[in-house]
Formats: C-alpha cells, structure tokens, sequence
C-alpha cells in the first residue's frame, strides 16, 4: 500500500452530458481495486464529488495523504492533482462520483457579476475536502440525493438535479468560508506551485495569454515558472494553454454550428490558419475532419503526450 506519486500528471476530460449538470459514474462499476495499476496522480478539467461506499485506503490530495474508510465525502477542485490507493489485503473500494462545472452554478448564482464570480471560483479552487459524513450532515445529505437523482432519472430529475446542486454549492460556499487554513501563509510545494497558472489558463484561454503572466500568477520568474511547468506537465505553457483550446473548440463544435473561423475565435486562435494547425497537431486531422464525425478522433486528443486521458 502507498505507492510513491511521481512527479508528472494525468490531465482526465470528462464531459457533462449535453442539457444535464452533472456527469455521475455510479454503481457496481465503480467497486475496483483503485490505483494498483496506475503511476500518476492525475486531475480533472471538472469538479469531482466522491462518497465512498465500501472499502478502505488511501486519498493523496496534492502533498497530503488521507486515510479513506466508507461513508468518507471528497470534493476535489478542476486541477487539483490526486490519487485513490485502495488497500491491497482488504480487497476492492467502492466509491461513487459525480462531476460538474463549478461555473455553471456560479454563473446562475451571481449573474452579470464577473468579479464576484471570479471570487468564488478561487475560494472554491483553493484546496480540496475530506471528511466524515457526520461531520457535515448537510453537504452528506445533499450528495446522495444528487446520486440517486442521477441514479434512478424519475421524471423532471433535471430540474431536481438543478436545484439539489445549487444547495450543494451553498452549503459548499459556507464551509470554504469557515474554513480559516493555513494553506494560505504556507510556502506551496509541489504542482502547487503552478495551480494558479492551471486556474488561469482555464478562465483567460479565450484571450491572449502571455506565459509571463502565468508565471506572475505563480509569483515566480519566467525562466522558473517555464522549467516547474514542464517539470509537472510535461510540455510547455503554450503548449498546454493551446492544448485547452483545442479540446474547448472541440465542445464548440459538438454544441453548435458555428464556421470554424468564429470557433477559433471564441478559443483564442487569433487567425483560422492558426487553429488548424493547432488542431492538427494535436488530433492529426482537420477541425472540419473531425467535426463531420468527432467519435473517429477524440481519443487522440485525449491521449495526447501528457496522458491527457478521458475519464477513467
């Protein structure tokens, strides 16, 4: 048990499906022996909520290492490295998971307020939850009802999913508020250190992103923060900052039917000639290619050279 974490990283899309709020990955297929046959921690593009059902282990958060045991709550933020080791000697865990974009609540609940949405999403970006489910009955409450909503679809489950997660988010907002940590005057460590370089990338991607504003987001120098970046992710800040425009066009393109020039518009590509190339590089095809038939080409986006993996 307690397999040594290496340094570099898993980037795992996940994709809520289409007119719905939240991804759940539940039942039987999800009672596995968890992180035997992986090398990596890894992180997600979406929020993670985990309640473990069954079994025992451990839970690395970034540099922390939790012990897990049934009826435990995660929450875990969009790029937060992690990990589930599950004990060899006391056989498969079983944990249940939903996934969804934080923005999506924010955005509801703060409309037409880009300040305060930004606010919120660090608050709740900063560090990742680990508890008990009788230490927060509330938050407990409100997951497992959001599990079987997504478990058993009953008519208008949408609408019951919609609200549910709106009082998740409350509740969750409440105890990043209390929540007085010490992180915040502790030296980071670790991927840490270019966290706030992640959170940037996915809020400004649509911009001109200079990488000497990354690593002034990191309060580091530019020769620095290029080499602790691509000591974690394996490819430099361009690279990756143009790897999230990619897989971004390719939800525009799934979603509606705009011209490629106008998706690679709203991507941050400032010129059409520039999103094909970028798109070649990555999925070895054409946007036009892969929008006639995306299921051909997807994975190898996903499986790009930073085992950017989708899902499990």
């Amino acid at each position: 048990m307690g397999k040594k974490k290496k340094d570099t990283m898993e980037l795992r899309f996940y994709e809520v499906p289409q007119g719905e709020y939240v991804l759940a990955l539940l039942g039987d297929n999800w009672i596995r022996d968890y992180g035997h046959d992986e090398s990596n921690l890894h992180f997600h593009n979406l929020m993670e909520i985990g309640y473990c059902k069954n079994g025992t282990g451990e839970l690395i958060l970034n540099e922390e290492t939790k012990r897990y045991e049934p009826a435990m709550v995660s929450i875990i933020p969009q790029n937060y490295p992690h990990v589930t080791i599950s004990d060899i000697a006391e056989g498969p865990s079983y944990w249940e998971y939903l996934f969804f974009d934080p923005m999506v609540m924010i955005q509801e609940l703060y409309p037409d307020n880009a300040v305060m949405q930004k606010k919120v999403l660090q608050m709740i970006n900063r560090k990742a939850l680990f508890f008990h489910e009788w230490e927060n009955r509330g938050i407990s409450v409100l997951v497992k009802m959001l599990m079987d909503e997504m478990r058993q679809k009953k008519n208008h489950f949408n609408d019951c999913v919609r609200g549910l997660l709106i009082a998740f988010f409350t509740e969750l907002l409440r105890m990043c508020e209390s929540d007085v940590s010490e992180d915040e005057v502790k030296k980071k460590t670790g991927v840490s250190q270019i966290t706030a370089a992640l959170d940037y990338v996915r809020l400004e991607y649509a911009n001109n992103i200079r990488v000497e504003e990354l690593a002034k987001a990191s309060h580091m120098s530019e020769t620095h923060f290029r080499r602790v970046f691509e000591s974690y992710m394996n490819m430099s800040p361009m690279d990756y900052i143009n790897l999230m425009r990619v897989q971004k066009a390719c939800d525009i393109m799934k979603k509606t039917n705009d011209p490629m020039d106008v998706v690679a518009q709203k991507v941050g590509f400032t010129t059409t000639s520039t999103f094909n190339r970028n798109f070649k590089k990555y999925l070895n095809t054409s946007p036009y290619q892969w929008k006639i038939s995306p299921e051909n080409y997807e994975r190898k986006l996903l499986n790009y050279n930073i085992s950017a993996l989708k899902g499990w």
